[in-house]
């Protein structure tokens, strides 16, 4: 396993969810932490976290978290896209407003981040990313295409990553998880949320693969709580 003692973990979505759970975890572990936040007074209270301003949807935030990132703490050697939004978008409904937002935060968002800190996670050797997809961006099991669409596009962006990155030490991981217990699932009613995954859960996870070495790269990771075909 990779040690962190002096390594920089950014991660967006930082103020709850997953994003939250994954950033105290690794804060736990020993890396410094820079959080994305729409709102840096959002900052988890008790934490000594880097609170940094990252609005997904706003061109150059992502150039400007990683650029604040480095002058603070000096590096930027793990990078989690946990921000992402679930608004419904139906391929039938002629108005676009959703999808447009789901291609914004959930697709484009992800791949500025990673562009801006690319120079950075490759200049340690070891830079790992890790991607918060879902499984519905492997199957579609719900008239949400627009999310599905979205998270399918961020498991490509992710096998590019791991393509361009290779050879600079560069791996990344798209994580897809099914229901989890969070805000973003509040709407659900067909599993109950006692039988979801949680948050802290996810965030094992994401320690695992962050400290995995070079040579112990995984593409997907596919985490479920319910029994179904794991294609």
């Amino acid at each position: 396993m990779l040690e962190t003692a002096g390594r920089v973990a950014m991660v967006s979505g930082a103020a709850r969810g997953i994003g939250r759970a994954v950033a105290e975890r690794l804060a736990g572990a020993g890396y410094r932490i820079s959080a994305g936040l729409r709102d840096p007074r959002r900052l988890p209270a008790g934490t000594d976290w880097l609170a940094c301003r990252y609005e997904a949807q706003d061109p150059g935030s992502a150039e400007a978290w990683v650029a604040e990132t480095v002058g603070r703490l000096g590096r930027v050697d793990v990078l989690v896209n946990a921000a992402g939004i679930n608004p419904k978008a139906n391929f039938l409904d002629p108005d676009e407003t959703a999808l447009d937002a789901l291609w914004a935060v959930n697709a484009k968002a992800p791949m500025r981040v990673i562009r801006a800190a690319w120079p950075h996670l490759a200049a340690c050797g070891e830079g790992r990313i890790v991607n918060l997809a879902s499984l519905s961006g492997k199957r579609v099991r719900n008239d949400n295409t627009g999310y599905a669409m979205t998270k399918s596009a961020l498991v490509a962006l992710t096998h590019a990553v791991r393509r361009e990155g290779w050879d600079h030490g560069i791996r990344a991981t798209a994580l897809c998880p099914g229901f989890v217990d969070t805000d973003m699932t509040a709407h659900v009613t067909k599993q109950p949320r006692q039988l979801m995954s949680r948050p802290e859960d996810l965030a094992a996870v994401v320690e695992t693969l962050v400290r995995l070495p070079n040579t112990a790269s995984v593409a997907e990771l596919l985490l479920n709580c319910r029994h179904e075909d794991m294609l």
